[in-house]
């Protein structure tokens, strides 16, 4: 029997996935346990397996594309079996009251008009609509249908192309079977959503897909009562001038639209070189302006005397690109932090000498080699053990003191921030911290950092000194109660036994959650913080 595949919770903040990658296409058979895909969650990238074994019949999700938990994604059953049930079963009882409804509306307001539910679902053909083309568009006017009823289109064929309020643009219908119905002739207009033609098997009675598709019509019609488009205003039309008027009708590729526009080549003046003089991509790569334009444009600048001030000096650009499932998860959880929880910020001066010393002794016997910012989550560790109120969380009702450190490292990554967790990390040597902390890098980068990676710090620490930033304030990372921001080393004049001297410096910040942190806590915090970073034999004893 067929299974729904769904869109699993992959982490307690995940409320959707984007299929990363598909690695099964319809047909192959999979085992339990198989690699299905890679699902792009809030945190990383991860492999989802499947628990089902069968063939793989169907695919409702395309890579790149985004899905709420749950949704379902996939079926998998015997091979040759009707899926099309485990898909109504799961869209359930609203989306059969989403279709009920229209018909439902239409029958009480016409009283003349008694037409039934028509049932299409099981109906071997698809509709193919008006498409909303531009952003102004309202209806399309047929410029030429591109095949005839009977014919064998593909999924990818231009069924026909349509003359918008812009351009004339191609209708690709993304549907395979044989042309079986044609419902505007070429020349006549067909408003956004009706029906223009209907694809599917050899010999079906569409009879109940166009009833569909009328009824639907004639409520949109009673609704929305049809405004005049002759008396537009007349700025409107005096601004489209009559080159670019001519240049909207010639027959031409939407890419070779494009290039032709950002090359400023008038279609007009281009010889389109496919089938039916239609202008192709080559064809604008390959024109050369004429004789007299060249000349022209020469000729220009001669005719000018003096300055001018010009009225071209470049031009606006930009790029718009998908938020992606951690900047939105960073987006909420940050703002969340900062609107809620009162954040107060105390800094503190580190002598870092006897760090630098320190340091260069250990990694010349250390197994792995050691940070600074290693250093820093040890000395947190256990300043926070002699500090437990600043190693708590605001719990609404309650407050939450921990009694193990779990420190938060911040990690930048390509799509935003991780924050990974070294546990128990009062009790763990600096190489172990040096270690694990590589390891955490290395699998964020690579995008396979797991839920249990991620879950459960009860302090953060946020570096970003190797960026050379001597302070700054970081946002809590929530249910934590606080945050360190630790700045570069600085090398700067101190005075040591009355004297000036050249002294290593480097600043610390903390962030607290005013609601369970005040501000002689955070500071005793700090200063303790500060004595075991600048006697660091303390952190091995």
């Amino acid at each position: 029997m067929a299974e729904a595949i769904k869109m699993p919770k992959m982490s307690d903040t995940m409320t959707e996935g984007v299929l990363a990658k598909w690695h099964k296409k319809v047909g192959d058979q999979i085992k339990a346990g198989d690699v299905v895909a890679e699902v792009e969650t809030d945190k990383a990238t991860m492999d989802f397996e499947s628990f089902q074994e069968g063939t793989l019949l169907y695919i409702g999700v395309e890579e790149g594309q985004a899905v709420p938990v749950d949704a379902v994604i996939a079926v998998i059953g015997e091979e040759g079996e009707d899926y099309k049930s485990v898909l109504n079963a799961d869209n359930g009882t609203a989306s059969a009251s989403k279709e009920e409804a229209p018909a439902a509306e239409a029958a009480s307001e016409e009283n003349t008009d008694t037409e039934e539910d028509v049932d299409v679902s099981n109906i071997p053909a698809a509709v193919i609509r008006m498409p909303l083309l531009s952003d102004t568009m309202t209806e399309g006017v047929i410029n030429k249908w591109n095949f005839k009823v009977g014919d064998k289109v593909k999924a990818d064929d231009s069924l026909a192309d349509v003359e918008t309020d812009k351009a004339t643009m191609e209708v690709v219908g993304y549907e395979e079977g044989t042309l079986l119905y044609i419902g505007v002739e070429e020349g006549k207009a067909a408003k956004v959503n009706d029906i223009i033609a209907i694809v599917g098997e050899e010999g079906t009675d569409i009879t109940p897909l166009l009833k569909a598709g009328n009824s639907g019509a004639k409520k949109e019609k009673k609704e929305e009562p049809a405004k005049e488009t002759a008396s537009a205003a007349p700025a409107e039309a005096e601004k489209e001038s009559s080159s670019s008027s001519s240049d909207s009708r010639v027959k031409a590729s939407p890419l070779a639209r494009k290039l032709a526009e950002e090359k400023g080549i008038n279609l007009n003046e281009v010889k389109g070189s496919a089938e039916g003089g239609r202008i192709v991509k080559k064809d604008i790569e390959g024109f050369t302006p004429s004789t007299k334009e060249v000349a022209a444009a020469a000729e220009a600048p001669k005719e000018e005397k003096g300055f001018t001030i010009p009225t071209y000096v470049g031009e606006e650009r930009y790029t718009e690109q998908p938020v992606s499932q951690m900047r939105k998860v960073i987006a909420r959880r940050l703002g969340e932090s900062l609107f809620t929880a009162p954040h107060f910020y105390l800094t503190v001066s580190v002598d870092m000498d006897n760090a630098m010393l320190a340091r260069t002794q250990i990694n010349a016997v250390a197994p792995v080699k050691v940070s600074f910012n290693d250093i820093v989550v040890k000395a947190v560790a256990i300043a926070l053990k002699q500090h437990p109120a600043v190693n708590s969380s605001y719990r609404g009702d309650k407050i939450r003191f921990n009694e193990h450190t779990n420190i938060g490292v911040a990690m930048a990554v390509e799509d935003g921030l991780l924050v990974p967790v070294v546990r128990f990390a009062d009790g763990k040597s600096l190489s172990h911290i040096s270690a694990e902390v590589k390891e955490f890098a290395k699998k964020a980068k690579a995008k396979k950092l797991q839920p249990s990676d991620w879950e459960g710090s009860t302090f953060t620490v946020s570096n970003l000194g190797m960026f050379g930033i001597d302070e700054f304030t970081s946002i809590i990372n929530s249910p934590d109660g606080a945050i360190l921001s630790v700045g570069a080393i600085q090398q700067v004049p101190v005075v040591k036994n009355g004297a000036v001297v050249p002294g290593n410096i480097m600043k610390l910040t903390l962030g607290c959650d005013h609601r369970v942190i005040d501000g002689a806590t955070g500071a005793a915090f700090l200063q303790t913080l500060k004595g075991l970073i600048e006697e660091p034999i303390r952190l091995l004893a």
